[in-house]
């Protein structure tokens, strides 16, 4: 299709649809964020740039052009996080929008010379989030799903136990010397305890919220995990997932979600 010199194909609609795909995810990432306001002053400054070259003002141009041609390398630095957070959405939940509990796991379909893995005791998990909700104990569980989070493994204290209600209540009793931190559960195991999570910088987070909190929503934007939280000055449940927050729900609830991500 030709209209006034200009040709238009098939693939350039492609490719027109393929960049506001990727201009849409990557706005998701970061609104709601300090960096969304990072990335509205860059393309400020290129839209000055290129308001500049068509000016012919050959000073100011040269200038500005020294910063656009490092402007990778900012990026990269920059939105560290972001570009850590969008390179895990594509590698495991799928671009194009799948569910996660119908994410693909690679190739094939099980990883060679690993054990399968074993399937999550969801009822010790949902008895212990409610015990400690009626006795208001503080507690933060994350739950593996691809990422290993061995970063974060090697924050706290490694355990390696079968997951149960009595092991869950008595690392987050409030004299324990494990009860500071998040637990990490993989393959039904505690591997360990007293991890250090990152904390989420999202500027529209609810201010009535604590760092347990925090904590969850943060290593669920660097990961595929899911962390649940119990809170310990009102006792409710809440659990963070893709770095969204879902708080005060039933342990119903809570077994239904379980149930949709580890039952299969």
């Amino acid at each position: 299709m030709e209209t006034l010199f200009i040709t238009f194909r098939w693939l350039d609609a492609v490719d027109i649809f393929l960049v506001s795909l990727l201009i849409y995810q990557l706005y998701n990432l970061i609104k709601g964020t300090a960096a969304i306001n990072i990335f509205l002053g860059l393309l400020s400054f290129y839209l000055l740039w290129l308001l500049v070259r068509a000016l012919n003002m050959q000073l100011l141009g040269s200038i500005l052009g020294q910063f656009i041609g490092v402007g990778v390398i900012a990026l990269i630095i920059v939105f560290q996080q972001e570009l850590r957070r969008f390179l895990l959405l594509i590698g495991t939940t799928g671009f194009f929008g799948r569910k996660r509990g119908r994410r693909t796991r690679g190739i094939l379909p099980f990883k060679l010379g690993a054990a399968q893995p074993t399937k999550l005791d969801i009822n010790a998990l949902v008895r212990a989030c409610q015990d400690m909700g009626e006795t208001k104990t503080g507690a933060i569980i994350v739950l593996t799903r691809d990422s290993e989070l061995k970063f974060y493994l090697n924050t706290g204290e490694k355990i390696d136990a079968r997951v149960t209600t009595r092991l869950l209540e008595s690392i987050f009793f409030k004299n324990s010397p494990l009860h500071d931190g998040a637990i990490i559960i993989s393959n039904n195991r505690v591997v360990a305890a007293r991890c250090v999570l990152p904390v989420t910088e999202n500027e529209s987070f609810p201010v009535h919220l604590g760092m347990r909190h925090r904590a969850a929503v943060g290593v669920t934007e660097n990961s595929d995990a899911i962390a649940i939280i119990v809170s310990e000055q009102t006792g409710d449940i809440s659990y963070a997932r893709e770095g969204e927050l879902t708080y005060n729900v039933t342990p119903e609830k809570l077994t239904e979600m379980l149930d949709k991500e580890f039952g299969k």
